[in-house]
């Protein structure tokens, strides 16, 4: 049988009205070496682990990076000098970025960097443009297109490629986004950035933004527009997703969503999400690796119920569950055995189907469980003490629970 006759997807099922994904072309830029340590509740990984990871978002396709706050001070400043360094020698085929305040002393020591390393580092410069924000800060429009033009036109002036950031863009009047954005790109930006600074938007907002962008701002300008999303209400994920559908040319996000607050939008996830849609066509086996060196690194747990990459993401212990996922590897169809219960394929992310005893399991789950651990799965006895164990317990029976109830049962 035709594979995809088993699943009917109702994904793709709206006609012409559904985006084409496969025709998708979006960039991956990765916030995780500075937003993602902006979180209050991390640590900063060392420069060595920030290598390692830099490489592994090159070998996931993912082509741009934060790589620090070189205005936060001198340590920021060498970090991003090794960073920038690595990826020079290493001939790394990631585009560096550096985050900097609108102002001219934080966008001079990139210039001193890229200059020092002999690289080109794109200057995302970054300042508040919401109603709300000018009110806090007692800040003009005058006043912020005046940073503007300043900042970016230093930049420009010394060799940066700009990326023009207006923080909460998803707060801010439609003449102050014109007037600001105008300002950028008349001064040399050949990027902007929309900035969903504090988790706001919806989907239905983000390509309204977008649309609007495109439409009033962008126009003839030769601007790539990039979206960047945090997830305090959930949604950054869904909103890179809108973005990228509303013409989005770059979209950011951090390993496991770390970052401030709740944090940003999930890399990993993004990438899952891409590669199922068929939007990003790279090797994505070493998805893993990056998640748990970035969550050892900066000490942030996998919750054992994250998508992919949570411990129960391809675990069950459910017999009606398990008995499916059994019968499907007994046919010898590793695609079916992957899909019959599960949208995400555990395969094609380097991991695999875990079947466990448990309150609620059937005799399926046990006897693979024998099959699968060196015994006759047809034992009558082994059969019956685990089962009844699994009846009698309020969790997942553990390997070594299971081997020592086994032990006992034989000696009966």
């Amino acid at each position: 049988m035709d594979e995809r006759e088993l699943i009917y997807d109702w994904n793709r099922a709206g006609g012409e009205a559904v985006f084409d994904w496969s025709r998708a072309r979006v960039d991956l830029n990765d916030e995780t070496l500075r937003d993602g340590l902006q979180s209050p509740s991390v640590r900063d990984p060392s420069i060595d682990v920030k290598k390692q990871l830099l490489h592994l978002m090159a070998d996931l396709g993912i082509v741009a990076a934060d790589i620090g706050l070189p205005g936060a001070g001198p340590r920021v400043v060498e970090q991003v000098r090794a960073l920038a360094t690595e990826i020079r020698d290493a001939k790394l085929p990631i585009a560096p970025n550096c985050a900097a305040r609108t102002v001219i002393a934080d966008v001079e020591p990139i210039v001193r960097v890229s200059q020092e390393v002999g690289i080109r580092i794109e200057a995302a410069t970054f300042i508040g443009s919401s109603p709300i924000r000018q009110y806090a800060e007692d800040w003009t429009l005058d006043q912020i297109l005046k940073s503007t033009e300043e900042a970016v036109t230093y930049a420009v002036k010394h060799g940066l490629p700009v990326m023009y950031v207006t923080e909460d863009t998803t707060r801010a009047k439609p003449e102050a986004l014109k007037a600001l954005y105008g300002a950028a790109i008349a001064c040399g930006a050949t990027r902007i950035c929309l900035a969903d600074t504090v988790g706001h938007a919806t989907p239905d907002g983000v390509k309204t933004l977008l649309n609007f962008v495109k439409r009033e701002i962008v126009k003839e300008h030769r601007v790539a527009v990039d979206w960047h999303g945090h997830r305090d209400r959930g949604m950054g994920l869904i909103n890179c997703l809108a973005a990228i559908e509303a013409g989005a040319d770059r979209v950011h996000a951090t390993a496991l969503g770390v970052g401030e607050r709740v944090g940003n939008a999930e890399m990993d996830l993004l990438i899952v999400n891409l590669k199922l849609l068929g939007a990003h066509r790279h090797d994505i086996r070493r998805l893993p690796e990056y998640c748990r060196l970035v969550a050892d690194a900066v000490g942030v747990p996998i919750p054992v119920n994250y998508p992919v990459m949570g411990e129960d993401a391809f675990r069950t212990g459910t017999g009606v569950h398990a008995a499916a996922i059994i019968k499907a590897k007994r046919k010898g169809h590793a695609w079916l055995a992957d899909r019959v219960y599960s949208s995400v394929p555990a395969e094609e992310f380097g991991l695999e189907q875990k079947i466990e005893i448990s309150p609620v399991s059937g005799l399926s789950n046990v006897k693979y469980w024998l099959e699968t651990h060196g015994y006759d799965a047809e034992d009558e006895v082994a059969c019956r003490a685990l089962f009844e164990a699994a009846k009698r317990t309020d969790r997942v029976l553990t390997d070594e629970e299971c081997h020592r109830l086994l032990k006992q049962a034989a000696w009966r």
